[in-house]
């Protein structure tokens, strides 16, 4: 009585022959994606405590770039998300995630921003005569 093999067991869902299990990192591909990740917190963290670049709109958006950048880095070599990976899925679910991220936090932005350019400031005259009570 012969067992059967992993392949004669499962046709068709053998890891490699789909293409998901040969991008489940290796040491080289950790220590690379850890080299890279730390540097992109070391020099954010320079350039703000170095008050390196004068500008704080600029500090700001090169931070902002390098966290863009080390949120890729973390897929690539800790998520092992791909085109490749589950044919392509994962990455559409992560694109779907972040478009619906971007609408949710650019119109929190937009709402906020409104609200405050559209307040009326209480003018100290107004203050006199109306005093908020404490509860």
């Amino acid at each position: 009585m012969s067992h059967p093999t992993h392949s004669e067991s499962a046709p068709g869902h053998d890891l490699h022959e789909e293409g998901m299990g040969e991008d489940h990192g290796s040491l080289r591909g950790y220590l690379t994606g850890f080299v890279l990740a730390s540097i992109l917190t070391i020099i954010p963290f320079w350039l703000v405590m170095g008050h390196v670049i004068e500008s704080k709109p600029l500090t700001i958006l090169l931070v902002l770039a390098l966290a863009a950048v080390q949120i890729v880095v973390h897929m690539i070599y800790f998520l092992h998300l791909n085109t490749k990976s589950e044919h392509g899925w994962n990455m559409l679910a992560f694109i779907f995630t972040l478009v619906l991220v971007v609408i949710v936090l650019g119109a929190s932005l937009w709402v906020m921003y409104n609200e405050n350019a559209n307040m009326m400031p209480m003018s100290p005259l107004y203050q006199q005569q109306h005093p908020v009570n404490g509860p």
